[in-house]
């Protein structure tokens, strides 16, 4: 661990990495505290991209507080003709020369680097505050002390793989209440391939820590999960059906600060759990199905300071499904960047218990969001806000507000339908109620189609969308025609304002 100035205002933390990471070199990438000479170089690793045509792009993640200056070069013969540092709405204009990148940074910032406009084997730089400074951003809490009779640490290695198996989750479980298990630096490779986490515990992360596998929370409580570490699962197959981290039927668990990349499947899969917190997790996926952070009858969900650039939805909002029973309600998602490779940024119904009455998924709110990719050509999974009722579910009490959307490669702004889709539905659903858009900017681009508002039937219709400030390139829209918005059958009670 390298640590620049101590005690004064400009710090920078940059962490080690194991020897048998996957490191991606597109990227020289250095950084250092404003007024300092002394450069660190930051390590870079590989993370793959959309699932069409799988793409080698880059990652890495420094800590810092007060102000840093970024620099990017090339390895070999390369010409920067264009630089940016998106999401726009962070105000980053890079200086660029024919090698060279740089740019300063005042507060955390997650961010996609893109050279040349290549999106694919671009950088995604993440630049978190230190955990000792209280910041407007990630509020990521403090390491714990490894002296504390009830911390277990777990000692890594750069050089060899280290394990987490049976031996340490007998150790952890044989410890008192409030347990914590630090994990330092180091390869970890689970046994069996998921870890399965014990209630009344805390798992720290260092930065450095990388573990092969997956964790399972299944019927527990009470979990913490934070840190600046890393859950890679890129060496496991498409179809495992693994997600990077399974919260079933649990209540009070919290993840925060944690990298995940390239689960097979799910990065968090939440089904039927209470009083879930998400904060600060980045990921990237590049299989079918493998979406970011999915809900199936939970509620009271938090999810904030999050960056997901994922092959199927980026934020998927259900009822029923598999073994999960019940509504879903009371979600809040905000501060948080979606990239959407493949289908929907933000996806809200199509499960649902249709065996019986359906569900009802309700009281969700989408606050201060930058959508920065929708790229999708199926016809019925567009909609970079997308509302699909399936399975007799009520959607209602949805709110959208403060949404940035920029210019996308293809798909629609909105989709808000009462839907049966056979694929996946096997009945409609029954009504949408009560959405609300509310300053929405989007960037306008040459692959959006119109979007839609429609229900399936007299009987299953939406009613009630309001749309109170739609800003196109900056320029308030005044009707739906002009929104590039289309009404169909069965939709009542939709003004834009």
């Amino acid at each position: 661990m390298e640590r620049s100035r101590e005690g004064g205002k400009n710090q920078i933390r940059v962490y080690p990495v194991p020897q048998s990471a996957s490191l991606q070199r597109d990227f020289c990438l250095r950084v250092r505290p404003v007024g300092e000479e002394r450069w660190q170089e930051v390590p870079i690793f590989q993370v793959k991209v959309d699932m069409h045509d799988v793409r080698e792009a880059s990652m890495a993640y420094f800590d810092f507080t007060g102000k840093a200056e970024v620099e990017i070069s090339f390895p070999g013969f390369y010409t920067v003709y264009q630089a940016l540092v998106r999401p726009l709405s962070l105000g980053i204009t890079p200086h660029w020369e024919p090698r060279r990148v740089t740019w300063v940074l005042d507060r955390p910032a997650n961010m996609a680097v893109e050279i040349n406009r290549d999106r694919f084997h671009n950088l995604h730089l993440f630049a978190g505050a230190l955990e000792e400074w209280p910041s407007e951003g990630e509020r990521l809490g403090k390491a714990p002390d490894k002296n504390d009779p009830n911390v277990l640490v777990l000692r890594g290695s750069l050089e060899s793989p280290c394990f987490l198996d049976d031996a340490v989750s007998r150790k952890l479980e044989a410890m008192p209440e409030g347990r914590i298990l630090y994990v330092e630096p180091g390869m970890y490779y689970v046994g069996e391939v998921m870890w399965h986490l014990p209630s009344h515990t805390g798992i720290y992360l260092e930065g450095g820590a990388v573990i092969r596998g997956g964790l399972v929370c299944d019927h527990r409580e009470d979990i913490r999960i934070w840190g600046r570490g890393m859950i890679y699962q890129g060496h496991l197959e498409r179809f495992s059906s693994i997600n990077g981290l399974r919260i079933s039927h649990s209540r009070n668990i919290t993840a925060e600060g944690l990298m995940f990349v390239n689960p097979p499947h799910y990065t968090v899969y939440a089904g039927d759990s209470r009083d879930i917190i998400l904060r600060g997790i980045k990921s990237f996926s590049c299989e079918g199905w493998s979406d970011g952070l999915d809900m199936m009858s939970c509620q009271r969900v938090l999810v904030e300071d999050c960056f997901l650039r994922t092959s199927d939805d980026c934020i998927a909002i259900y009822g029923s499904r598999w073994d999960n029973r019940g509504d879903s309600r009371d979600i809040t998602v905000r501060r948080t960047a979606v990239w959407a490779d493949v289908a929907h940024p933000l996806m809200i119904g199509t499960h649902g218990d249709h065996e019986n009455e359906g569900d009802v998924i309700e009281h969700i709110l989408y606050e201060d969001v930058d959508i920065l990719e929708h790229h999708e050509f199926q016809s019925g999974y567009l909609g970079a806000m997308a509302i699909n009722a399936g399975d007799k579910n009520t959607v209602r009490h949805v709110t959208y507000r403060n949404i940035r959307v920029e210019a996308f490669e293809h798909g629609k702004l909105l989709d808000v339908q009462v839907k049966y889709n056979p694929d996946y539905n096997p009945a409609p659903g029954r009504r949408i109620e009560d959405i609300v858009f509310e300053n929405i900017h989007v960037q306008s681009g040459t692959g959006e189609e119109p979007s839609v508002i429609a229900g399936y039937s007299q009987e299953y219709g939406v009613d009630g969308v309001i749309i109170a400030g739609l800003y196109r390139d900056g320029k308030k829209v005044q009707s739906l025609e002009e929104a590039n918005i289309r009404v169909g059958k069965y939709a009542r009670q939709v003004h834009l304002t």
